[in-house]
């Protein structure tokens, strides 16, 4: 391992100047920055895959492909120097940190990458064109920084589903490694935007992981149980919470009779039980493995969480 990361790399020229060892391995994580304890856990995941003598590279890049109109692009957080030490204290040998320029000299790529059917389910039918920013910018990086391995988490399901396929279809010599989603104490899936949660959004946004517990729970029973147990779980979250139904506030948003305000609605946008080999919704007959996904807005700030089930095997 080298030397760890004092200052990141601005460039692609510094970045292909990186040394590497003979045939040693080297594995990429890539960010948006903002760096938090699920971060360093693929990045140690990385460290781990390569060994002593490979190499692991952190890209730390907000890529402005990605956000559609009215998302959160300048507001959010860019914490490079703090990310620096998080990636260094994990084990990285070095952060890779371009400008918008470096990475688009031209401007916006004319030419990109397109996430076809699958990117426009889910995620992609909330955030259209999502996903085709996500895919340009990682197989940018993927060439730029020319890794073995490629590690991503799982708590980005459909993202890990397309960037596997894209690697496949265009025949990207690099093996795509998932990294199971990392949680708080609470269950909480961690997300760099958690820190936009006011304590009664955080009390709102542990249905999520709620509801999908109670699904895991539920799978032996099959897949119209474990859809019930986790629509029962937001059900009763919706009435706790004050709001009735997707996307629907209610209430009077006041304060409660001991002078605080109300916990913060969870506003539903998706529950979702899905193949994960094309995120198509999966039949109440379905056996093998599936991917329980939801999404929801708590306050001003979207959160997406899941989790893998398995259905008909041996209990």
């Amino acid at each position: 391992m080298a030397d760890a990361p004092e200052s990141p790399l601005r460039t692609a020229a510094e970045l292909r100047a990186l040394p590497r060892a003979p045939n040693g391995l080297r594995a990429v994580v890539m960010t948006m920055g903002a760096l938090h304890e699920g971060h360093a856990t693929l990045v140690r995941a990385a460290r781990d895959r390569v060994g002593p003598y490979g190499q692991v590279v952190v890209t730390v890049f907000v890529n402005p492909l990605q956000f559609g109109a009215g998302e959160d692009l300048d507001r959010y957080p860019r914490t490079l120097e703090a990310d620096l030490r998080t990636a260094r204290e994990a084990g990285a040998d070095a952060v890779f940190a371009p400008s918008v320029d470096e990475v688009y000299p031209g401007g916006e790529p004319q030419v990109r990458v397109s996430a076809g059917p699958m990117g426009e389910r889910l995620e992609g039918a909330h955030r259209p064109g999502h996903f085709d920013g996500m895919l340009t910018v990682v197989a940018k990086l993927l060439h730029l920084t020319a890794p073995d391995l490629a590690l991503y988490g799982q708590k980005d399901a459909q993202q890990l589903a397309l960037i596997r396929r894209m690697a496949r279809d265009l025949n990207f010599p690099v093996e795509i490694v998932g990294v199971e989603t990392v949680r708080e104490a609470d269950g909480l899936a961690l997300s760099s935007r958690n820190r936009y949660l006011s304590a009664a959004d955080r009390a709102a946004a542990l249905g999520l992981s709620k509801a999908l517990f109670a699904a895991r729970e539920a799978a032996p029973l099959g897949p119209a149980a474990a859809r019930k147990a986790a629509r029962g779980v937001l059900d009763a979250e919706d009435g706790r919470h004050g709001t009735h139904g997707k996307g629907e506030k209610g209430g009077t948003g006041g304060p409660d009779s001991t002078g605080h305000a109300p916990p913060s609605p969870l506003l539903l946008d998706y529950l979702a039980l899905i193949d994960p080999a094309d995120f198509t919704e999966v039949p109440d007959d379905h056996s093998g493995d599936a991917v329980l996904a939801v999404a929801a807005k708590v306050g001003t700030t979207r959160l997406i969480d899941n989790i893998p089930l398995e259905f008909g095997a041996e209990r």
